[in-house]
Order: structure tokens, then C-alpha cells, then sequence
């Protein structure tokens, strides 16, 4: 049995936690208010999940995933998270995060940024460019014709193989965008992002295929 650690447990972290809970992988929740803050969250996702503090939740995880603000990367505990697979979330909002002047000058992409941080770990970007509640909505098994696709984006080639096979468990496929340099491709305002899955008025999403995620990605342009 695999576990999670989750580092963020907002609407995309509780979102893959439960996708994670119902493949039967054990959880571990962890936010920075603390775990006492999570105890309805934990109890809602049942006995394969609980709450703790993100250092415990990094130590523990077999696999880590980051989901909280872009400018809270730094409060991230590297240490533990050496030799790792993490697969991080953080969309770059400037008028929410404040300006980083070689993310708006293209010169590095956030996921670069946080994979220095993490040195040591290897970072994978996934489940950015996907609204929560079609997240939810859209796993279905291997093999079904409406499965849905994720893009990911990572420098390790063996890590991003793990995170197709952690995707694949909670139900999505995955299509490989390249380097953490060309995870700009699925970043906020880029085709990828949002559109394929349908609109935000309706929660059940439309299922998007391996050819619309490579052919949005394709479109991206800087």
C-alpha cells in the first residue's frame, strides 16, 4: 500500500487525497495551521487517511504532493523529501503571490523555482490545470474510452514514470509535456489549462483524451 503526504489539503490537495483514499492508497494530511485543523477532513476521507504536520507528512509519504500557494514554496521541508517523487500543484498568481521577476520575464518556470528548493527531490508538475471538482468528477479506470488526461511535466524520467503509475491508480492518464523548463506549457492562461475539461459551470467536466491534451499543449505559446 502506497502512502500520500500531502503538503496543502486545500480544494486540489483534499481533491486527490480523496481520489487517492478511494484507490486504496493510505493518506497523511498536513496544512500550516496545524493538524488540529484538519481532524473533520481526515474523518471524512476515513480510516486510510489522517492528519498531521507537514514535516511528518514529507517524512512519511512514499509519494509528497505540494499544494498550496506559489509563495509559500520556500515553507516546504526539503529534507525529508530527498529521493522522492513530488508532485506539485502551485500555479503562479502575481497579483496573489506577489511579482517574481524571472517568472515574468520567462527566464525559469515556477516548478523550476520549487525544484531547487527541493534539491534532491524530483518534481513532477501535475494536477494544475484542472479545476477541482472536474477532478473529481472525471477519474474513471484504465481502459474506459472517456478516460481523462493530465499533463505532466518533470526532469526525471523515472519520476514521471512513477507519477503515471500513481496517476493511472486514481484514474487519469497522463501525457508527458516535457521538461520542468517546459511545464510553462501547462501553466494559468496557456490552452491546456482549464478549457479541455469543460466549463466551470458544470461541475461533472467533459472527459478530455490523450489527443486534446497534446494537441492543447501544442498550441501553448509564450
Amino acid at each position: 500500500m502506497t502512502t500520500i503526504g500531502f503538503i496543502g489539503s486545500g480544494m486540489i490537495g483534499g481533491t486527490v487525497a480523496r481520489l487517492s483514499v478511494a484507490a486504496g492508497h493510505q493518506v497523511i494530511m498536513s496544512n500550516s495551521r496545524g493538524p488540529a485543523t484538519l481532524t473533520d477532513l481526515a474523518a471524512g476521507l476515513g480510516p486510510l487517511a489522517r492528519a498531521a504536520s507537514a514535516q511528518e507528512a514529507a517524512a512519511q509519504g512514499d509519494i509528497v504532493v505540494v499544494s498550496i500557494p506559489f509563495k509559500a514554496y520556500p515553507s516546504v521541508p526539503a529534507g525529508p523529501l530527498a529521493g522522492k517523487l513530488v508532485l506539485e500543484t502551485c500555479n503562479y498568481y502575481p497579483e496573489r503571490d506577489g511579482q517574481f521577476t524571472v517568472l515574468d520575464d520567462g527566464l525559469e518556470t515556477s516548478s523550476e523555482l520549487i525544484q531547487r528548493h527541493l534539491e534532491g527531490a524530483d518534481v513532477v508538475k501535475a494536477f494544475n490545470n484542472i479545476f477541482y471538482k472536474h477532478l473529481l468528477h472525471l477519474s474513471r479506470p484504465a481502459g474506459s474510452p472517456d478516460r481523462s488526461f493530465l499533463p505532466i511535466a518533470g526532469d526525471s524520467p523515472q519520476a514521471k514514470e512513477q507519477a503515471v503509475g500513481y496517476l493511472d491508480s486514481i484514474g487519469y492518464g497522463a501525457v508527458n509535456a516535457g521538461s520542468l523548463a517546459d511545464s510553462w506549457r501547462q501553466e494559468p492562461g496557456t490552452p491546456v489549462y482549464g478549457p479541455p475539461y469543460g466549463s466551470l459551470s458544470d461541475e461533472a467536466g467533459n472527459p478530455a483524451s490523450e489527443a486534446d491534451i497534446r494537441g492543447a499543449l501544442a498550441k501553448a505559446s509564450r
